[in-house]
């Protein structure tokens, strides 16, 4: 009786460990980082990049150098090369076995595709191809610079899809540069319709970005995130936290509104070279703004 006591004891022993060895396997493999390289995700936070930000290069260029930055999201934009021996451009049309190629080449690079914008519509059964498409890459927010005629429609198409439109805004004269018109123009309609906080156009058209999310309270759904040299329509990228963004005060207001979701990095500025200028502002936000 004690041998085969031990022996079970030796396989429940034996057992236990491989558990443990699975499960570290699977932390590597859904993304190969922790907690505490990626601060931001104990707050509910993914931090990617917009893909346009390497528009000069292809989709999987833009994937490996987010890979490179210790990214794990990103935000695909209409219109860029696929690459990776995938021909075509990013397109909601495109047919679903080429769809099934782009996950399967993201899984392989740990990345997911967690938005897809700015992108538009101008009827209604283009706008379901659009939520259709997002639907099948995984996509949790569309960002879009949407017809007011539209919107309800949009919530409608939110909330059946269950997945986020933010409307993002250009620097004045575009539509919705102010908060104030797009949360008047969301106003009673689907949670899941809100804004797509641009911080570097909010400051291009002389608004306070601390102030404009303090009105959004509760509706900012999705972040493109930019510090500029300057406050100006003239004002280009740099390094975050070495602007006059106030990434500091930004960051807080995130915090105090238990902000949950998507923050795009975009650094339209040194287009051809700017892998590096991406990195050193990931760098910055984890190490200089994460601190409890």
């Amino acid at each position: 009786m004690n041998l085969n006591r031990n022996k079970f004891l030796f396989f429940a022993y034996c057992l236990a460990l491989l558990m443990t060895v699975i499960g570290a396997c699977k932390t590597i493999n859904s993304g190969g980082h922790s907690k505490a390289k990626h601060p931001e995700e104990k707050l509910g936070w993914k931090l990617g990049t917009q893909a346009y930000t390497f528009n000069r290069y292809t989709f999987f260029d833009a994937v490996a150098k987010a890979d490179s930055c210790n990214l794990s999201y990103i935000e695909a934009y209409p219109g860029q090369e696929l690459g990776g021996d995938i021909p075509g451009r990013m397109d909601y049309n495109m047919d679903p076995d080429k769809r099934v190629k782009i996950l399967n080449l993201l899984k392989a690079r740990n990345v997911k595709m967690v938005g897809f914008g700015v992108v538009g519509a101008d009827s209604e059964a283009d706008w379901i191809k659009i939520f259709e498409f997002s639907k099948a890459m995984g996509v949790e927010t569309i960002t879009s610079e949407p017809n007011e005629k539209d919107l309800q429609l949009l919530a409608d198409l939110c909330d059946k899809y269950d997945i986020n439109l933010a409307i993002h805004n250009h620097p004045n004269p575009s539509h919705y540069w102010n908060p104030d018109i797009v949360l008047n123009a969301i106003k009673g309609k689907s949670n899941r319709l809100g804004l797509c906080a641009d911080i570097g156009h909010w400051l291009r058209s002389g608004l306070d970005p601390v102030e404009s999310l303090q009105k959004a309270n509760g509706h900012v759904l999705h972040l493109h995130m930019k510090d500029l040299n300057a406050k100006s329509e003239n004002a280009h990228d740099v390094h975050w936290g070495k602007g006059v963004a106030n990434m500091d005060a930004i960051i807080k207001e995130l915090k105090k509104q238990r902000f949950k979701g998507v923050i795009s990095a975009e650094y339209e500025y040194n287009w051809d070279h700017n892998r590096a200028d991406v990195a050193q502002s990931v760098t910055n936000f984890r190490e200089s703004f994460m601190k409890p």
